[in-house]
């Protein structure tokens, strides 16, 4: 049986772990490199790195944390962050990625996808998506949740996936940092709708909200959350143990 994986999320911004509600309002949290050290020394499955301004400031994503970030941990990391081009997949691999994830540039250039997927292999191309209702459809937004694209959502991650995306990353700005439970109805869509891995993303507020994840939208293969790990209200040991007790498979 394939194991459900639990991933923290490392949102830095000038350096530093940072955390907002819906995207908005953002706080800073902690050193990335010792925030990353903690978690892959806590049973994490795999790490994210977003340098969540690269896009929207639009600049190249910054290498040197990342680099001491991918030195310092034993486990899969995925970066995003202002990748646009072949050339920022080669940039970012070369810091110690495992997987890159794409966003607001598969968006300009969608074919980015199926060129870095020829060149690196499916199973490093990972297409994240930042999806909002918009008069009851769910829509991409773009630069780090600021623009709305118009573009329908379950149709995008399709075709992203077609292209050559060997995963997705499902960021529910609906739910982002509520803490009132991951965005189900989005979520099971989503899975309905692509053969590859579905990360879930945004909402987590207890361990109980990754239970009813994996009950309730049982193909998805990971949880993803931030600040609910970053604050300590939930440690990674104890919410594995207590899917364990919930007949939900992780490695321990």
């Amino acid at each position: 049986m394939i194991t459900k994986r639990i991933i923290p999320c490392l949102d830095v911004r000038d350096g530093r772990v940072v955390k907002g509600v819906n995207f908005k309002g953002l706080s800073d949290v902690s050193d990335p490199v010792e925030l990353a050290r903690y978690y892959s020394e806590s049973g994490a499955d795999e790490l994210v790195f977003y340098d969540i301004t690269a896009s929207a400031e639009g600049r190249k994503l910054f290498t040197d944390i990342l680099c001491r970030v991918a030195e310092t941990i034993f486990i899969p990391l995925t970066v995003g962050g202002g990748v646009n081009t072949l050339e920022g997949f080669d940039r970012v691999l070369k810091c110690g990625a495992d997987k890159v994830s794409v966003n607001s540039g598969a968006i300009r250039d969608p074919e980015l996808i199926r060129r870095a997927a020829k060149r690196y292999g499916n199973q490093c191309v990972v297409l994240s998506a930042d999806i909002k209702r918009v008069n009851g459809r769910f829509q991409v937004f773009a630069k780090g949740g600021r623009e709305d694209t118009g573009i329908e959502a379950i149709g995008w991650l399709r075709r992203g996936v077609e292209l050559g995306a060997g995963e997705v990353v499902v960021n529910s700005i609906d739910t982002d940092g509520v803490k009132q439970g991951f965005d189900l109805e989005l979520l099971d869509e989503v899975c309905r709708a692509v053969p590859v891995p579905v990360i879930a993303s945004g909402g987590a507020g207890s361990q109980q909200d990754f239970v009813e994840l994996f009950k309730k939208v049982p193909s998805v293969d990971a949880g993803l959350a931030a600040s609910v790990f970053h604050f300590g209200e939930i440690a990674i040991p104890d919410l594995k143990q207590t899917l364990w007790e919930n007949d939900i498979i992780v490695r321990r």
